[in-house]
């Protein structure tokens, strides 16, 4: 009889055991081993490890004022990597005027632009959005917006290319005001007024000079130029050639010209670097992120892909203009901006006059495009 009793009373004994750890089961939270909880660290490289296992999808637009040839291999390259796909519109100064227009009915997500003030525009009329994208520290406060709306990358400093065959450094100008000397008259080359470089390098005149003297200093350089182009390119081959002794460019015309097989016996000349002087006049290309446009989480990785160290090589390397991060490779025959005297002038002022600024260059007589 006792024989039969065991293994009923172990089955009893062992029902008993199984309640016990369900009812363990039901305590609070608090009552958890520790063990369960993430350790000290662990939630953040959790947070980290989910947000790599995030594969983005869909499209991306961008509307860009900068040249395809050195903004497309960039964006193939973001496509590659991530299996986006990027449409591009690669327009020119016209661009910031679509995205105003578009307001009411935002088609694209990001802005790449070759010029500060344009970007800033766009933040002032309430056009871009402000965030934190990781990576932004690598950039100077002073060459992205407030918000972080708009981030600058690559520098792009105003001077003087001149052909050695016809002139040396010491005839060379060396101030922006002596182009309005009658000296040089038929000499020299600039862009038409609309051009970007040439809206912000005027708005930092104004900035620098006030309005009458720059309408008057404007009025005289068109009088003095030899030609008026489109574009900067036709200025570096142009004066390669020897058609002209110097232009006005921005300082990675140069920096190209030099590395063409023929017609690259040029200079440069970074003006106003004496006592007093204001300086060279530098600004920056860099991306803004569009306010409601349809692809916002898309937009906000291809701005921290940029951020990185790679990805700012990337888009300065080709077109041979000097990475804001000092930390980022540059071509050996780019100067960096520490090593010459710049305006002191912050570059969010830019957004500020951008739109006067074109007005003021009719007024001058310089018209905004080639006629």
């Amino acid at each position: 009889m006792k024989h039969h009793l065991k293994p009923f009373l172990f089955a009893l004994l062992a029902l008993s055991l199984l309640f016990a750890l369900a009812a363990c089961g039901q305590t609070d939270d608090a009552e958890q081993p520790e063990a369960t909880q993430p350790e000290e660290g662990q939630e953040d490289a959790i947070e980290e490890n989910n947000e790599e296992a995030v594969e983005l999808s869909g499209e991306l637009v961008v509307y860009s004022a900068r040249n395809e040839k050195f903004v497309q291999p960039l964006l193939d390259k973001f496509a590659e990597e991530t299996g986006i796909t990027v449409r591009a519109l690669h327009g020119d100064d016209g661009t910031v005027q679509r995205i105003i227009e578009e307001a009411n009915n935002v088609q694209a997500d990001i802005f790449i632009s070759n010029d500060i003030g344009a970007m800033e525009y766009l933040r002032l009329q309430g056009l871009l959005e402000g965030w934190e994208p990781k990576g932004v520290e690598s950039i100077d406060e002073k060459f992205r917006a407030e918000d972080n709306s708009w981030i600058g990358l690559s520098a792009r400093s105003r001077g003087f290319i001149y052909n050695k065959d016809l002139i040396s450094e010491e005839e060379m100008p060396k101030t922006m005001e002596e182009l309005a000397d009658p000296k040089w008259a038929g000499q020299f080359m600039i862009t038409r007024g609309g051009n970007g470089s040439m809206v912000a390098h005027v708005s930092a005149l104004r900035y620098e000079w006030g309005d009458e003297k720059t309408k008057e200093w404007l009025s005289k350089v068109k009088d003095n130029a030899g030609a008026i182009t489109e574009g900067h390119g036709d200025i570096r081959r142009a004066v390669g050639a020897g058609e002209y002794k110097f232009g006005l460019v921005n300082n990675y015309y140069y920096h190209q010209q030099l590395n063409e097989p023929e017609d690259n016996n040029v200079g440069f000349i970074y003006p106003d670097q004496g006592e007093g002087e204001m300086g060279v006049f530098v600004n920056a290309a860099g991306v803004a992120l569009i306010k409601g446009g349809p692809n916002p989480d898309n937009a906000k990785a291809f701005i921290e892909w940029l951020l990185t160290e790679e990805g700012q090589r990337e888009f300065s390397y080709e077109s041979m203009e000097v990475p804001l991060n000092p930390n980022v490779q540059t071509r050996e025959e780019a100067a960096r901006i520490s090593d010459y005297k710049v305006m002191d002038m912050p570059l969010r002022e830019l957004g500020k006059v951008w739109e006067d600024t074109r007005a003021l260059i009719e007024e001058a007589g310089l018209d905004l495009e080639l006629r």
